[in-house]
């Protein structure tokens, strides 16, 4: 686990030092928020230690700009002697995601941050689907195979979506029409049309198609490398 602190207690830092490097953790830190933040903007972190209470940029502000102005998903953790529930709001408004109140037990800290880390972890792996080179974002609905870059229509990543969760499996006419429409699925045969415009996208300009058809059944997805 790779973790920033920025915290202006020293003390607090070098304690944090001494408790994490030895579990094997990288370290790095900074005493002031504009420090923090330029640490941030450059470094791959697992996690963000973040003191609420901080020269030059305070903890709430230095949040903010990770989340709003440097678009930074890394998981914060604030630390702060305040303990008012008005306090935490403000700091978990500006995307914060956990709270440690001073002083605080070490092995809780190091808990929480392991939690915070798989629970970002976990997020992203359910975000992105991968079938081979085939790979969709299904919060951004960035969709590429072989690194190019595929653009489809709404009801399009519904229909992707399921496909790819249940590849090499066969998804039934049904399963797609419920997954694209809900209970209220067109009369007309729209899902055979999705399917092929699908189908153009996906396929058209590679060597080796990806979406097939079964017939009378429905249809499945495969990793045309394997």
């Amino acid at each position: 686990m790779k973790i920033l602190i920025v915290e202006d207690n020293k003390d607090i830092v070098a304690n944090l030092y001494d408790y994490f490097e030895p579990l094997g953790y990288s370290l790095d830190s900074a005493y002031s928020g504009p420090g923090g933040l330029s640490l941030a903007a450059t470094g791959n972190y697992d996690v963000i230690i973040l003191d609420v209470m901080l020269p030059g940029i305070d903890g709430v502000q230095v949040c903010f700009k990770l989340r709003q102005e440097l678009k930074i998903k890394t998981p914060v953790l604030m630390l702060t002697a305040r303990d008012s529930i008005e306090d935490k709001v403000l700091g978990l408004e500006q995307g914060a995601d956990d709270y440690v109140i001073k002083p605080f037990s070490l092995i809780e800290l190091d808990a929480r941050l392991k939690a915070l880390v798989r629970r970002a972890s976990d997020s992203h792996i359910e975000d992105t689907l991968t079938l081979g080179s085939l790979v969709f974002n299904q919060k951004t609905l960035a969709l590429s195979r072989e690194g190019v870059p595929l653009v489809i229509k709404p009801i399009g990543y519904k229909i992707l979506s399921l496909l790819m969760k249940e590849s090499p499996a066969i998804v039934t006419r049904t399963q797609l029409e419920q997954a694209a429409w809900g209970n209220n699925p067109p009369d007309s045969d729209a899902l055979r049309t999705h399917i092929h415009t699908l189908r153009q996208v996906l396929d058209k300009s590679f060597e080796k198609s990806m979406l097939k058809t079964i017939q009378g059944i429905g249809y499945r997805m495969v990793n045309p490398d394997e």
